[in-house]
């Protein structure tokens, strides 16, 4: 496997979208010890570019890498500024991690989750093509498979995107790779959980039934790494999580793990509660990796290959069309009906329509849930 990540880092020009992220930091830290020629950070975050940038220096520094690292401010949907750094840095592999990736905000944010989600994704794959990128790799998500809220259909258009691209002629290699939950990320359950039980609780559970998936960040980042660099063209892998975890079970487990004894009918003398919440709008009682049935081994006993449906070049261009033509009128129900039917398996929650109609004047609601 490793001349297979050489060929992908080792004296190559690596860019990281989403560098400052949790998944695209990490993506960051494995690509600088595979001693690629530079690494380009890209990050609309000020802030956690500084962050990732300093950090990487040092590694850098410490052991003496003859490594250029590069922090770059900027937006994905930034076409002008995607090409001029593809051009003047000869970008060679690219690894797609910027996404807004929080459930129930993309869901109250309709039109910017998919600008930056879908759209964004377009613009950088297109860039990468034009300026013969050589890999191109998407993180995906679990939720991109039989998807119920805005989040997880947008990142699904976008392997439809990067699928439709490695159907065209191109010098790129593109790819995706879908995995679920990783533990300790932004807006992860493990970090919730810690601080509501060191608040003395209740630990929040949103229902008692709910499942995911999860794997350590370094873990992820890695088999993403390894996964692109087997990449054919048009690749849709899947990475093995495990068993599904019960998410009451983990809220049980950290709270015993952090000294403590779970306050319930039978354990009336425990100090934290396990509260309710309800499901949040979008939100799954459990994810999926597959779309289909199709899927075939690789040869890492963690990463599969699923073979998934695509929609046509001419109705994919006619469906983004349409899009930004709905994100310029801001008009959110014709993107919502947009996406669905892109999105396969597309069922939408109800929760954010219902807040919708409780809660906002229907002459605000567009700007209300865009911006």
């Amino acid at each position: 496997m490793q001349p297979l990540i050489d060929s992908s880092i080792r004296d190559k020009v690596v860019l990281v979208s989403g560098a400052g992220g949790s998944i695209g930091s990490e993506i960051c830290r494995q690509v600088i010890a595979q001693k690629p020629k530079c690494l380009l950070l890209y990050e609309q975050s000020e802030f956690a570019l500084y962050s990732i940038e300093q950090e990487l220096q040092q590694v850098i520094n410490t052991q003496a890498l003859s490594v250029s690292c590069i922090p770059l401010l900027g937006s994905v949907l930034d076409q002008q500024r995607i090409k001029e750094i593809l051009q003047r840095f000869s970008v060679q592999t690219i690894y797609h991690a910027a996404a807004y990736k929080h459930v129930p905000l993309v869901e109250h944010n309709i039109l910017e989750g998919i600008r930056n989600n879908a759209l964004g994704t377009q613009v950088i794959a297109e860039a990468a093509k034009s300026f013969g990128v050589e890999r191109f790799v998407l993180i995906s998500t679990d939720k991109a498979v039989r998807p119920t809220n805005v989040m997880g259909a947008t990142k699904r258009l976008a392997e439809l995107i990067l699928q439709d691209l490695a159907s065209q002629p191109s010098k790129t290699i593109f790819s995706m790779v879908r995995f679920g939950n990783v533990l300790g990320s932004s807006g992860s359950v493990v970090p919730l959980f810690r601080k509501q039980i060191e608040a003395g609780g209740p630990v929040t559970v949103t229902h008692p039934d709910i499942t995911r998936y999860f794997m350590t960040i370094p873990e992820a980042a890695s088999l993403v790494i390894q996964a692109g660099s087997m990449a054919k063209g048009g690749d849709v892998f899947v990475l093995d999580m495990g068993e599904s975890v019960k998410i009451i079970d983990l809220a049980r487990r950290m709270i015993r793990l952090m000294g403590y004894e779970v306050l319930d009918e039978k354990h009336p003398e425990g100090e934290i509660e396990i509260a309710f919440s309800g499901l949040r709008p979008g939100e799954k009682l459990y994810e999926e990796l597959l779309i289909g049935d199709d899927v075939i081994g690789t040869d890492h006993p963690k990463i599969m290959r699923a073979l998934e449906e695509k929609l046509s070049s001419e109705e994919l261009s006619s469906i983004l069309a349409k899009l930004n033509q709905a994100i310029a009128q801001l008009d959110c129900e014709q993107a919502r009906q947009l996406l669905e039917q892109a999105v396969s398996g597309f069922q939408p929650s109800s929760g954010i329509v219902d807040w919708l109609a409780r809660e906002v004047r229907p002459e605000a609601k567009n700007l209300i849930v865009t911006n």
